[in-house]
């Protein structure tokens, strides 16, 4: 039985009905936590939602596409009305609709839609809970962002850039909430083994990319979520924390 050490807390979670979010979700629900999870497609929360209710989890779902201000801000509302406040926040969110080289990238759109969804919304969706965080004992952020964020790929040139763009926004933003207990971090996972990463499992060996010999799974990461957010890491703030098998992560 897992350690109840998230007992009491509210935590909302973004992209959260498969993969890394949904591995977060079941990892601080079982630790105690009352979690309020969400995604673009209802079917998906409906049955995430049966799933961590299954394991008797205190969960609501709810329809949100990060990219629009009222679907974030009806996930924040949800939390608070229902739960009272809010004390862990997780932005797990995030689109990667091209792969390629950046310089073959020729639209402004794609750049508009991975930096308003994966960038963007993340601060905003901070900006909405912050008042409702504020002053809450140990409360806490993690912004998920990516070991691509360290190290360029050919494949996805766009998305590592807004990726690297999650680890500066943690570390201004770990400065101007520390005067409000608030600390913010980034969990920088490798190559886990999720829808996003389909194509890069198609092409990438496993001892190319990790010391263990092994993919990463999201069970991985939201250990790694659980931890940050608990008082063992109480200290840590504006930091990134890479969960990669050793691949090597270098700004």
């Amino acid at each position: 039985m897992a350690e109840l050490r998230h007992q009491g807390k509210v935590a909302v979670i973004t992209g959260a009905t498969e993969g890394i979010g949904y591995a977060i979700a079941e990892r601080l629900g079982k630790e105690g936590a009352k979690v309020v999870i969400s995604s673009r497609k209802q079917k998906n929360v409906d049955q995430a939602v049966n799933n961590l209710r299954s394991q008797g989890i205190e969960v609501l779902g709810r329809i949100c596409h990060v990219g629009k201000r009222e679907h974030r801000e009806a996930v924040i509302e949800d939390a608070v009305s229902n739960y009272g406040g809010i004390d862990i926040l997780v932005s797990n969110a995030a689109v990667n609709p091209i792969y390629g080289r950046m310089l073959k990238v020729t639209t402004e759109g794609v750049w508009d839609k991975i930096f308003d969804v994966n960038v963007k919304a993340s601060f905003f969706l901070i900006k909405s809970a912050l008042p409702y965080m504020k002053n809450r004992s140990g409360a806490s952020i993690t912004l998920i962002s990516s070991i691509s964020g360290y190290s360029p790929d050919n494949l996805f040139g766009v998305y590592c850039v807004s990726k690297t763009a999650m680890l500066g926004l943690a570390k201004n933003l770990a400065l101007e909430l520390a005067k409000y207990g608030i600390r913010v971090n980034c969990l920088s996972p490798g190559l886990i083994k999720t829808q996003l990463s389909k194509q890069c499992l198609r092409t990438i060996a496993i001892p190319n990319i990790s010391f263990i010999f092994r993919y990463g799974l999201p069970e991985d990461c939201g250990k790694i979520v659980s931890f940050l957010a608990s008082k063992d890491a109480a200290f840590i703030t504006g930091e990134s924390i890479v969960a990669s098998g050793g691949q090597v992560s270098r700004l």
